[in-house]
This record gives structure tokens, C-alpha cells and sequence, in this order.
């Protein structure tokens, strides 16, 4: 008996350890001063584990001309979300009010030309469509895409 629950606990650690580590699989997003998304719609399998890697190729500077790369939860439109992000006085500094992360599933944070960011989330078990928006003022009416879960 005692030889069962010292195999059980050596083992199962092991165990928890494998799971957890799931390799991820890389999207790669751009923005540019066009306030386009080079890449606009993806596919994931339900659960799967993404490393989101988003890169603002644009020159102007980041207070003129910022991008974000927020994906929403199921069934949140890109558009009301961004009316959303407005009203609750999303601006140039603060481009994703928290009041408004219960309706996200992962986010970059702001960007300004050149820079980088690499998100890793796992997808909703939930097949569908997911948006995915810059919140940058203004910048949701056209920075849309979507995810689909499949």
C-alpha cells in the first residue's frame, strides 16, 4: 500500500507537468498606418493554444497613430465593442478601459511604430467567430478580423 501511494505521488506530478505544457501554435499579425490588420481572419481548432505575435510596421508615432490587437469574446461585435471602448472613455494613453475586459479573451497592449508583442491564450472550447479589433480611438470602425474556431 504504502508502495502504491509513493509510485502515485512521484507520478502524478509527471503527469500534471505533460499536460500543461502544450506547444503553442504561432499567428503572426501586423498593423500599419493604413489602420489594416495584414491578416484578417484566422482559424483554430476549439482549445487549441495560440502565441499571438502582433508587430505595428507603421512610422507615425504611437500617440497619432497606436495599435492594439484585442480578440472579444464569442458573440461581441467588433463595431459595438469599439463604440463601447468610446464611451467608457477609451483614449489615445488608455486604448482598452478595464471596465470592458470581461468581454476580452486575450489583448496586446498598445504599440507604437516598430514595436512587438507576443500574446499565448488558449481558444474557447466554443466553435465560432471571434473578433478582433483595435481599440485605438477611431481605429475599430476598419481594424477588424476574425478568428474562427473550428
Amino acid at each position: 500500500m504504502k508502495l502504491i501511494c509513493l509510485l502515485t505521488l512521484l507520478i502524478h506530478p509527471f503527469g500534471l507537468l505533460a499536460e500543461n505544457n502544450k506547444t503553442a501554435r504561432e499567428v503572426v499579425i501586423s498593423g500599419n498606418d493604413a489602420m489594416q490588420f495584414d491578416l484578417k481572419e484566422f482559424s483554430s481548432s476549439p482549445g487549441e493554444t495560440i502565441s499571438l505575435s502582433f508587430k505595428n510596421i507603421g512610422s507615425m508615432p504611437k500617440i497619432a497613430m497606436g495599435h492594439n490587437l484585442v480578440i472579444l469574446k464569442k458573440g461581441i461585435s467588433a463595431l459595438s465593442f469599439g463604440q463601447r471602448v468610446l464611451a467608457s472613455g477609451g483614449n489615445a494613453a488608455n486604448p482598452l478601459p478595464s471596465s470592458l475586459l470581461s468581454d476580452v479573451l486575450a489583448h496586446t497592449k498598445l504599440l507604437g511604430p516598430g514595436e512587438s508583442d507576443t500574446i499565448t491564450f488558449d481558444v474557447s472550447t466554443d466553435t465560432g467567430e471571434y473578433d478582433y479589433v483595435c481599440t485605438f480611438p477611431g481605429h475599430f470602425a476598419i481594424m477588424r478580423g476574425k478568428m474562427i474556431v473550428k
